[in-house]
């Protein structure tokens, strides 16, 4: 039998349920949000976009007047990171006197704090340091670009930035010194951010699923605890496809074409506005700019710039590296001679020529000492030019790059008109490359101009480092398929062996061991095309099974490092070592990330080799690059023309005391070379028949000790 008091509270709960009170069910009730700030204002289009209920005013005044009793406000920085946010202190009266919950964004002044000029971060990144967007862990790290701050002495922050080393997580925890950015001050009435943080979108911060988090943590905050949708928005840079959608039939042909499309519309291509002089360096040489001064697409004969680098702007704009570099031009060249060829565009074929023409040409990184033949460094090619730092340095890796993407170039345009520069190059390189195949890191001009080249030549270093040696080791390969000439292949497959021999921990990495087992495909394919062996294919097997080792199931070879002392850019073991050095895009192995820049690019250049084929590039109706004959003739006239002593020793003199050569005629027979009336440096005109590098490549004047067998051995 039923108590007294459950028969009359029956009734009551019927009521209850029927009419419910205002106040009864918070969760439940509907929450406007009143916002102060400009219409395309990231927050408030997200917000508004979730169907939360939102009102927006130009003014705090005017948001006031219109503002619920007990509701949630937002006063936002449309100005940052120039303008500080102004908040009368009427405004703030008005505020507390009607229990108005409000979250600011760089406030110029508020009760109880005093805020300083704006800072601008230079390696600080915003830390989760309380449970306030739980289930956001403290340390997870999330990424402002372009971060400002207000100094101030608060409370505890729920957000703050700091310098912290790490992937996803602060792993060395947060420093003494910290910067408030997400506070509340009092507690449960005024949210403080001393940044942007509302422009989110623009400014791509950093990891979006982070960024909802937080974001739903001040709504639910602004509304008391109410439920409330969750915060959903496109960011402006983001992968084309969903991770389980499904794939287009001409979805590689579409990443061709935006692929090579981004070059013509990345602001990289030089316009008059950037260089100066006839050279094409840039104003500005290695240098930082927001945008490039002139929109204009450029046509490629003043070169191009280096890069965007990961400066980001609040507004989206992205830093560009006025450096200008031989790999970055050439490969840009190959990049868009595939999209000429494929796609028939002419317009791109052009550039790509005029970029390398530049290069080779009209740049000095071909000039001076690199096409003096009685100098160390005659043959190879300036890392960079428009700077003595990037003029005087000679990396054998970015000497590769140069050759491979003029390979692939020249070969779908139909071009032989660099065939000269990549000789000479794979030469010059070639004899600074010492006895045991390894050539070193980077072999600069003024210990050329000391030493000469013959004591690199017979050095015996080892350089167990793919990324510095694996390439070059590739085009000697494909030097010595092009000619015959034995030494390519005899220290390519030397430094090979050698370094296979302790296959991956003897390696010296440099951003990370994934890319050094991705940069060895491309040799060890080329040397099985070459000298086709069960141990040479036991070495790609090798090469392959430990790169696939990384690969998961999505199809992402995910980052890896190597033996710990053996990095050249580890990652940072210290918080207050986090920004000063090249690093790893990982923390530690099990990051769950993938390298595209570095990793993936460089393995697909190895995937690509067979374009560099006659069959393959015959499918593009293009001519193959035409070395071989002339490399015939150089070894011709190194061994038999009448211009070299009779132990094949010197190189030979003009009657005016210059050195001379030899020049193949479109016969194939050999002769005197003579001055044609060309600009020094120009391309060779196609009357005059192919040009082949001066026998002196390999030797010195006469009279000389070196000879061709010396140089063989």
């Amino acid at each position: 039998m039923k108590s007294r008091s459950a028969r009359i509270l029956s009734p009551l709960l019927m009521l209850a349920i029927m009419f419910p009170c205002k106040g009864g069910n918070a969760a439940q009730e509907k929450v406007t949000l009143t916002f102060v700030c400009r219409a395309e204002n990231d927050l408030y289009r997200a917000v508004k976009a979730a169907g939360i209920q939102t009102q927006r005013y130009d003014s705090p005044e005017a948001a006031l007047d219109a503002a619920p009793a007990h509701g949630g406000m937002l006063i936002l920085a449309d100005g940052y990171p120039e303008r500080i946010t102004e908040i009368s202190p009427a405004v703030l009266e008005r505020i507390e006197a009607e229990k108005i919950r409000l979250y600011v964004e760089y406030p110029s002044a508020l009760p109880g704090l005093k805020f300083g000029r704006p800072v601008g971060s230079r390696f600080e990144r915003l830390v989760v340091s309380s449970d306030f967007a739980s289930p956001l862990l403290p340390l997870h790290i999330l990424t402002a670009n372009d971060l400002h701050w207000l100094p101030v002495t608060a409370p505890a922050s729920h957000i703050v930035a700091a310098r912290v080393a790490g992937v996803d997580s602060a792993v060395f925890g947060l420093p003494k010194e910290t910067v408030p950015i997400l506070f509340e001050s009092p507690p449960g009435k005024i949210l403080v951010s001393t940044t942007g943080l509302s422009h989110f979108v623009a400014g791509r911060y950093a990891p979006q699923d982070a960024c909802k988090l937080l974001w739903h943590a001040v709504i639910r905050w602004l509304a008391s605890g109410r439920h409330l949708p969750e915060l959903n928005w496109t960011p402006t840079v983001r992968p084309s496809y969903a991770r389980n959608e499904t794939l287009p039939p001409d979805v590689e042909e579409q990443a061709l074409r935006r692929g090579v499309e981004w070059f013509i519309h990345s602001k990289l291509l030089i316009t008059p506005a950037h260089a100066r002089g006839k050279d094409g360096t840039v104003v500005r040489a290695d240098s930082l700019i927001t945008t490039a001064a002139d929109s204009t697409v450029a046509d490629g004969a003043l070169g191009i710039m280096e890069a965007p680098v990961s400066i980001i702007h609040v507004d989206g704009r992205q830093t560009i590296s006025t450096a200008q570099r031989g790999d970055c031009t050439c490969e840009s060249a190959m990049a868009l001679a595939f999209g000429g060829k494929i796609f028939g565009d002419r317009v791109k074929t052009s550039i790509a020529r005029n970029l390398l023409d530049f290069w080779f040409f009209t740049s000095e990184a071909c000039k001076k000492e690199r096409g003096d033949p009685n100098h160390g460094a005659y043959g190879l090619i300036a890392w960079g030019v428009g700077t003595p730092a990037s003029y005087i340095a000679n990396y054998g890796d970015d000497n590769a790059r140069v050759l491979l993407g003029t390979m692939a170039a020249s070969a779908l345009m139909g071009e032989d008109r660099w065939d000269e520069k990549m000789m000479m190059c794979l030469l010059g390189n070639l004899r600074t490359t010492g006895r045991l195949g390894f050539r070193g890191d980077r072999i600069d001009i003024p210990e050329l101009t000391e030493k000469g080249w013959k004591p690199f030549f017979e050095r015996s270093i080892v350089n167990y480092a793919p990324h510095f040696e694996a390439y070059l080791w590739a085009c000697y390969l494909w030097a010595y398929r092009q000619t015959g000439f034995d030494l390519f292949r005899k220290r390519a497959e030397q430094g090979l062996r050698m370094t296979m021999q302790v296959y991956t921990d003897g390696w010296r990495w440099a951003n990370g061991l994934a890319q050094e087992k991705a940069r060895i495909l491309l040799p060890l394919a080329w040397l099985v095309r070459v000298e086709d062996s069960e141990e040479h294919r036991r070495w790609l097997r090798q090469a392959l099974d430990g790169l696939l080792a990384l690969q998961q199931p999505c199809g992402a070879i995910q980052e890896e490092l190597g033996v710990q002392g053996k990095g050249m850019f580890p990652p940072p073991e210290t918080n207050e070592a986090y920004g000063i050095n090249e690093a790893p895009l990982i923390q530690k192995n099990g990051d769950p990330i993938a390298d595209l820049l570095y990793t993936r690019r460089i393995l697909h250049s190895s995937g690509c080799m067979k374009l560099r084929q006659p069959r393959a590039i015959r499918r593009f109706a293009a001519q193959k690059i035409t070395l071989r004959d002339s490399y015939a003739a150089f070894r011709s006239a190194l061994r038999h023309s009448r211009h070299w002593t009779e132990a094949g020793s010197g190189l030979s003199t003009r009657s005016d005391g210059k050195p001379g050569g030899v020049m193949p005629t479109r016969g194939g027979e050999l002769g005197q070379s003579s001055q044609d009336g060309r600009r020094a440096g120009s391309p060779p005109s196609s009357q005059c028949g192919r040009r082949i590098p001066r026998c002196g490549i390999f030797l010195h004047k006469a009279p000389s000790a070196a000879t061709l067998s010396d140089i063989e051995r």
